[in-house]
């Protein structure tokens, strides 16, 4: 680990006939993103290794299989204004509450301003792996394992469904035509179950499979959410009346609940992917602009390792503004 940073690693492919002469050059083709001056700049620094954590250099010959090691690097990242809060750290859990615009683990536009490399810096703690997600509009609870020997039995909760996790959003009071089916009149509680899927369009999108087209692929209900409508946030007959909901996510699609809530009309405050793209991934942040109206509330569940109850509470607010 540099910099709070593990390396990224890449196997050297058993190609039968090798159009490479040295390791500098298969980097170059094949991790195009990278110039080859800029890669043997990294090696002239020790920036990439072999497995036996040896350095490379610009004349290391290729070898079959061989894998590297480097660590990425952003010149340019953009500084992340907000900060987090650890409310809890043991020999075997950190959890931390993250604020809205603040990455989990690096990936794209952000390697230092993440929730896991602050966390790395902060604890000393260089094997800390994240348990779950959040994305990064959605600010709340995450749990990180602090020992590699661990992470087996906590993960073990999530896929168990054993792990509870509650959520809370504004959203519209009244939903709307919905996406799929019409719904115009909900009743409290409800249960969304459908099929999700990554948008073929668009990379960074989920999308819901209508359920005429899901029935007809054999496409069955991978994603559950039950939806409870707490109080109003505003006078329920206004045209823009705002709720606030809780969300209980029983299984745990990527953007599941941003999903759900907008193909029942109800999208969540604030939301630049749905129902609608108003802003792509790539886009330098705007940190004066209201973040999404997601909050990952609470998380709950028995210690694997400890046998205790545990339960733990953001400290965080909704502005729905």
């Amino acid at each position: 680990m540099r910099h709070g940073v593990s390396p990224s690693s890449l196997a050297l492919p058993c190609l039968r006939k090798v159009p490479w002469h040295t390791v500098l050059e298969a980097l170059t083709e094949l991790l195009p993103a990278v110039s080859a001056s800029t890669w043997a700049q990294r090696m002239a620094a020790g920036d990439v290794l072999d497995e036996q954590g040896n350095a490379l250099t610009p004349a290391t010959p290729y070898a079959k299989g061989q894998r590297v090691y480097y660590w990425r690097e952003l010149p340019d990242e953009q500084p992340i204004p907000f900060h987090h809060t650890v409310l809890h750290q043991c020999e075997h859990l950190v959890v931390a509450d993250k604020p809205h615009f603040l990455p989990v683990t690096p990936g794209g536009r952000f390697v230092q301003e993440t929730l896991l490399v602050r966390l790395k810096h902060q604890l000393n703690l260089p094997e800390l792996s994240p348990l779950h997600r959040l994305d990064r509009e959605t600010a709340g609870v995450v749990a990180f394992c602090v020992r590699p020997q661990d992470r087996d039995a906590y993960q073990r909760l999530f896929r168990q469904r054993q792990m509870h996790k509650v959520y809370e959003a504004v959203a519209p009071f009244h939903g709307v035509q919905g996406l799929h089916d019409g719904v115009r009149s909900l009743d409290f509680p409800l249960t969304r179950s459908s099929h999700l899927r990554e948008d073929p369009e668009r990379f960074y999108r989920m999308e819901e499979v209508p359920p005429e087209q899901a029935a007809q692929e054999g496409l069955p209900p991978n994603s559950t959410t039950r939806i409870e409508r707490l109080q109003p946030l505003t006078a329920p007959n206004h045209p823009t009346a705002l709720a606030l909901y809780r969300l209980h996510p029983i299984s745990g699609k990527r953007h599941q609940l941003r999903v759900h809530m907008a193909a029942l009309g109800l999208p969540i405050l604030h939301d630049q992917f749905y129902p609608t793209v108003q802003k792509a991934p790539g886009e330098w942040e705007d940190f004066t602009t209201p973040p999404l109206q997601l909050l990952g509330r609470e998380l709950a569940f028995i210690d694997p390792i400890t046998g205790q109850e545990r339960q733990f509470l953001s400290r965080q607010k909704l502005l729905f503004k």
